[in-house]
């Protein structure tokens, strides 16, 4: 029967370059670039909440680590090195070896060193927590959003949502349809050069995480400030723009989550410095709306007239 070391010895074992000790003994060993801070995050992935068990292992693996990487793209860190904790229901080698091919398949691509973690027996859960470097001063806070900014979004929102939607019978999708939209859920790509550029830029910046409205929330409440939101100007795919009429859908844009795109608040003076990054970077960065003094949200809908908002976003425990 194959052991735990088995597992981490043969499938979530491999050289490191950045780190001065990685996988092998009770803790890895780190050397942080001079005169850099160190940010630090985790997330938790658990079967049937964050991921359909029995989709590819590989899209489970490349989702695990990706939702990590991206929350240092939001805070303007580079990704350096993760810790793994996994939870297996069984020492399945063929779900494994998949698995930890996609997690390295992120991994390499973002330039990410695995030099840790756990595993054991028990119903199927993820846990990774991710670290990177950040220059002192330059990272992007949820606290300093300021009065008449711009707030922008770094892509099309709705995309995984709706095919959440769609898996669980909720809302229609035509083959095709699901198809186009299904990456987005499955497979998310952390906007990490972005948030780089962004440092020095952008005043408040965050993840889309659990939907728009929830999270661009908690910068609203750590800047003390309020927000005006037009779901007009919100960057979207053809495939949800045909189906925006619906009001289901319109708050699969707002408060769907799973999006992965970045949310940051900047200065009406560098508009046109976050335009030309966009270009640089084939992104389809778009300005949503601005912040106020007045405390709250307000989101005007295609009609610009104020929306009736029933849920801002995914809480796991409401």
């Amino acid at each position: 029967m194959t052991s735990e070391f088995d597992l981490i010895k043969r499938y979530f074992t491999r050289p490191t370059k950045r780190a001065v000790l990685g996988v092998g003994d009770d803790a890895a060993l780190l050397q942080v670039t001079p005169g850099m801070e160190l940010a630090i995050s985790a997330d938790m992935l658990v079967a049937n909440t964050h991921f359909f068990p029995d989709i590819n292992p590989w899209l489970i693996g490349w989702k695990s680590l990706a939702v990590n990487i991206s929350d240092m793209a939001a805070m303007g860190a580079l990704p350096c090195w993760a810790t793994l904790a996994i939870a297996l229901p069984n020492a399945d080698e063929s779900w494994v070896e998949r698995f930890s091919a996609g997690f390295f398949a992120c991994a390499d691509q973002f330039g990410v060193e695995l030099i840790g973690g756990d595993t054991t027996r028990g119903p199927l859960a993820i846990s990774v927590q991710i670290m990177g470097e950040v220059a002192p001063g330059q990272s992007l806070l949820r606290s300093q959003a300021k009065i008449n900014d711009e707030i922008w979004v770094s892509g099309p929102l709705g995309n995984a949502a709706l095919a959440l939607a769609a898996l669980q019978q909720r809302y229609p999708l035509t083959e095709q349809e699901l198809a186009a939209c299904i990456p987005a859920l499955h497979q998310p790509v952390p906007r990490v050069e972005l948030g780089l550029a962004l440092c020095g830029l952008a005043h408040s910046a965050l993840d889309i995480s659990d939907g728009l409205l929830a999270d661009f929330g908690h910068i609203l409440e750590r800047s003390q400030v309020g927000a005006e939101l037009y779901l007009n100007r919100i960057p979207v795919s053809e495939i949800v723009s045909t189906h925006l009429h619906e009001t289901a859908v319109q708050q699969m844009v707002l408060a769907g989550g799973d999006d992965y795109e970045l949310c940051f608040t900047a200065s009406a003076q560098d508009h046109g410095r976050i335009v030309a990054i966009g270009k640089d970077l084939g992104l389809q960065l778009a300005a949503v709306g601005r912040v106020t003094p007045t405390p709250g949200l307000i989101v005007y809908g295609t009609d610009n007239s104020p929306m009736s908002i029933k849920e801002n976003g995914f809480d796991h425990f409401a």
